[in-house]
């Protein structure tokens, strides 16, 4: 088993067992690509490591044999195009499954990979260019992504190389031939050219609710602390087939996608879709034999809308759920439905699982879990003193003595951003929640996020878990107002599940339930019926937005 070259101890009777003796063992000079992948290959070239296909009816399968062919044969043309160890390229490339020969391929060459969204504009990738010296770009054929891509080039300096995948275009390599015509074996390079545990290997930029995108930093070394993302929180099995719902430009493609499941002996599943269909995705789940699962609380929100007795789930043995906390009765509807546990997970980009509901653990709904091993995970006050139990404060991770493996190298070129989050030994999560007696956490909400009104603090969450336990709620966000005499007063952006009307009787009726359910003083005195909530791609509810149009 591959995965006991990585770890001291496989299997494990209890989450105390495995928090106390779980430890990550990382190589000299690892390199995901040679030492995972290429490995694989070497010993089982047919064993299956991706199990593609998309909303078209196209399918395909991808041994690892076949992984390493056109892994190798990508890095060749790279190579040829000018790309060496340390050049920085953006791959665009949606969930077509040329982005796994792609980073495989720039991990071979000592390459940054810096995956990205195809809704990215032009000012978006011209500030990516410059911020990071992109030399190159790989992106799907959509005409306008390239059309994007190109109205960046005359201001992007470092950008030397475009790349399509998927057709032809002038002033564009052609992947597809240029793949057909490179040599199908690459030596992993020595000496100078060699990956170091150290190097640059990846860069994601992520927006926080302020200022442009920052950069956060991942060296070779990343993809062993998925181990705990994948096998121990995701429980992908030898042989199982795992699907997490993202889309390959966000950080939580690679918590789901590849690293951890294939050291985890798990091949991964990708559907490619333009449009999320809940009906469509289900039928696909249970047509290929989806054995894990992974999809924020979007998808099992829309999930438990749908008839899901008619599904046949008997290979389906494990759900997880993260990207923002699970409301209990999402949680409660999807179990009474498949008599699946949804278990929950927390992390962010600039690390892996941080906290989490193990398997040894019963799921408390809407609780991130308990602290991974590896990471030393406290709620702090204002002034940096451990919060007691049931006092709310701010998420940090204790780095003084050891920084968990897949914990990021910092901000790429903001040294400044860097320490404002992570110094005197702690690394600022710039999430807040509190801890119950059992050592559970529970999300509040982000620091930005907390609304404080009459001096009372209310956090998102426990509002939206309210108004989701009425029938007539599909979805909703909680933001804030500001208020002359409150300072902040709650709004509620509610999107009605079918059959109801929007109206000043049900907002009144939604107003009386949230009263009656938690603290009466959380009700939102604005309730704001709207078709659709603002979102990510990766389905995240953007507040923020919300909070943006309501100041115009």
């Amino acid at each position: 088993m591959l995965l006991s070259k990585f770890v001291s101890q496989v299997d494990f009777n209890s989450y105390e067992e495995f928090s106390k003796s779980f430890k990550i063992c990382i190589p000299d000079n690892f390199n995901f690509a040679y030492d995972v992948v290429d490995e694989i290959a070497s010993a089982t070239p047919e064993k299956v490591a991706i199990v593609w296909c998309n909303d078209k009816g196209e399918e395909a399968v991808f041994t690892f044999g076949q992984l390493k062919y056109y892994s190798d044969k990508t890095a060749n043309f790279f190579k040829n195009a000018g790309i060496k160890k340390g050049d920085p390229v953006m791959l665009i490339l949606k969930r077509r499954y040329e982005f796994w020969f792609c980073i495989l391929a720039l991990h071979k060459l000592g390459a940054v990979c810096i995956p990205a969204t195809h809704l990215l504009t032009a000012k978006d990738i011209i500030y990516r260019n410059n911020a990071a010296d992109i030399k190159m770009i790989v992106t799907v054929n959509e005409e306008e992504v390239i059309k994007h891509v190109e109205d960046a080039q005359e201001e992007s300096p470092t950008l030397k190389s475009k790349v399509l995948v998927g057709g032809s275009r002038d002033g564009w390599y052609n992947f597809n031939s240029e793949l057909e015509k490179a040599d199908e074996n690459f030596v992993r390079p020595t000496g100078e050219e060699a990956t170091q545990n150290s190097d640059r290997s990846l860069i994601y930029f992520t927006s926080g609710t302020t200022g442009m995108p920052k950069m956060v930093l991942h060296d070779f070394t990343y993809p062993l602390g998925h181990i705990l993302t994948a096998k121990y929180w995701q429980n992908v099995q030898e042989g199982g087939l795992h699907l997490t719902v993202a889309d390959t430009g966000w950080a939580k493609a690679v918590w789901g996608k590849i690293y951890g499941q294939w050291i985890g002996g798990s091949a991964v599943f990708v559907y490619d879709y333009d449009k999320f269909v809940p009906k469509e995705l289900l039928d696909v789940i249970v047509k290929y034999g989806v054995t894990t699962f992974c999809a924020p609380p979007t998808i099992y929100r829309f999930f438990i809308k749908e008839n899901l007795s008619k599904y046949d789930f008997s290979k389906l043995k494990y759900c997880v759920v993260a990207g923002e906390p699970l409301n209990p009765e999402v949680y409660n509807q999807f179990y009474k439905s498949t008599g699946l546990k949804l278990m929950e997970g927390y992390g962010q980009t600039e690390c892996t699982v941080a906290l989490a509901t193990y398997p040894w653990m019963e799921p408390k709904p809407g609780s991130m879990g308990r602290p991974s091993p590896g990471y030393d995970i406290d709620i702090v006050d204002e002034n940096g003193n451990s919060c007691e139990t049931g006092e709310e404060g701010q998420i940090v991770i204790r780095t003084e003595d050891r920084i968990p493996p897949g914990m990021f190298n910092g901000y790429y070129r903001d040294k400044e951003l860097t320490s404002k989050v992570w110094h005197d030994g702690f690394y600022y999560t710039g999430d807040m929640a509190w801890r119950d007696e059992d050592g559970y956490f529970w999300f509040v909400g982000r620091a930005d996020d907390v609304i404080k009104s009459s001096g009372y603090r209310i956090g998102p969450f426990e509002v939206e878990s309210a108004l989701l336990e009425h029938p007539s709620v599909l979805e909703c966000a909680i933001t804030a107002v500001p208020d002359p005499v409150r300072g902040q007063i709650v709004k509620a952006t509610v999107v009605l599940a079918k059959g109801y009307t929007a109206g000043d009787d049900l907002a009144a009726e939604l107003q009386e339930h949230v009263k009656r359910v938690t603290a009466p003083y959380k009700y939102p005195r604005i309730i704001e019926f709207v078709p659709e909530l603002p979102k990510t791609i990766s389905g995240k509810i953007r507040r923020v937005e919300i909070r943006e149009q309501d100041k115009n």
